[in-house]
């Protein structure tokens, strides 16, 4: 007799998304920029009222003299992060995703992007990462920093990713922006001897029926997907493309050069503007026209709840994604 499931608790609208078991690690964010920080003495974090909630708390404790609290007024923090540029420090601001792109975007555009100043910005909640419904949930957020004339768009994978993404966004001159996983985040690239490399996509796996192409938390996805699939002897690939800007388009074009594979491309965001959009694009003009399907979040504002029962509503967890790809090969 089945067992009935465990009734979900409102806990779970703010669930982390590490499965029961799955390896951690604790705050990378925080961790990596405190670290990094310890070299160089022009770094500084800045914050909208959300320390805590961005893992920045950690560098506020050691280094308090290089850390501002700007309140609830994310417009001032990047207008003010833009400022502290001009005089020759590297800003690393911190907010949810929703608030640092729609509400702060002008300021952003025409404070930070327009000068192309040191910048980087760090948005927490990312896609479909809160149950706390629209209000939380940036499901345009790539959308609209693509957009915007050059700046960097980074959606890590895991914690061991944004363990390397920080110091190579420190390093790199100009505004960057990055999705941020926060909390317990898995650690999963490091049993695939993963090193971040800027501007590149990397082939994680081989596979010769199905390649996905994944960006974010949906390349974990993948992964998972990548391996359930194997045992029904569907060999699939997977190619994980942290940077959606700059894109490294002959990587995935040749990629889905390789006759008889359908092609899937994953992403924690809107099937709008995001990563499917962008590789679309980069295949018409190259003329390459494999099977292509997309996973991605509707065009829709997004129903609040639990964490786990969205993700399967929306087609990005680990079942639905398997589903979705048998569907797809009968």
């Amino acid at each position: 007799m089945n067992q009935p499931k465990a009734r979900l608790t409102t806990s779970a609208m703010i669930a982390s998304i590490a499965a029961e078991g799955q390896r951690v690690t604790t705050a990378p964010f925080g961790k990596a920029l405190t670290a990094v920080a310890a070299q160089r003495q022009d770094i500084v974090g800045m914050t909208a009222d959300l320390a805590k909630y961005t893992d920045l708390h950690l560098f506020a404790q050691a280094y308090p003299d290089r850390f501002f609290q700007m309140g609830m007024a994310e417009q001032l923090l990047m207008g003010a992060a833009g400022g502290m540029a001009k005089t020759g420090l590297t800003p690393f601001v911190t907010t949810y995703a929703v608030f640092g792109t729609r509400r702060a975007y002008d300021f952003i555009h025409q404070v930070i992007a327009e000068e192309h100043l040191n910048v980087k910005i760090v948005c927490a909640l990312p896609g479909l990462t809160t149950g706390y419904g629209p209000s939380h949930q940036a499901c345009e957020d790539l959308a609209l920093m693509r957009a915007m004339p050059g700046m960097v768009v980074l959606d890590p994978c895991d914690a061991v990713e944004i363990e390397q993404m920080v110091p190579a966004m420190a390093e790199h001159q100009g505004p960057v922006y990055m999705r941020l996983l926060r909390g317990q985040v898995p650690r999963v690239l490091d049993d695939y001897g993963y090193h971040f490399k800027w501007g590149q996509a990397q082939e994680l796996r081989s596979g010769r029926d199905v390649l996905i192409i994944a960006t974010g938390l949906l390349t974990m996805r993948a992964l998972e997907s990548a391996q359930a699939l194997g045992g029904d002897s569907v060999d699939v690939a997977v190619l994980h493309v942290p940077s959606l800007k700059p894109l490294v388009e002959q990587t995935i074009i040749n990629a889905c050069r390789q006759a008889g594979r359908l092609v899937v491309v994953a992403e924690n965001h809107s099937v709008i503007g995001g990563l499917g959009e962008a590789v679309a694009a980069s295949l018409m003009r190259a003329q390459v026209f494999p099977e292509f399907k997309q996973i991605a979040l509707p065009d829709a504002f997004l129903d609040a709840g639990a964490l786990p029962t969205l993700h399967d509503r929306y087609g990005i967890s680990t079942n639905a994604i398997v589903n979705q790809i048998k569907s797809w090969l009968t």
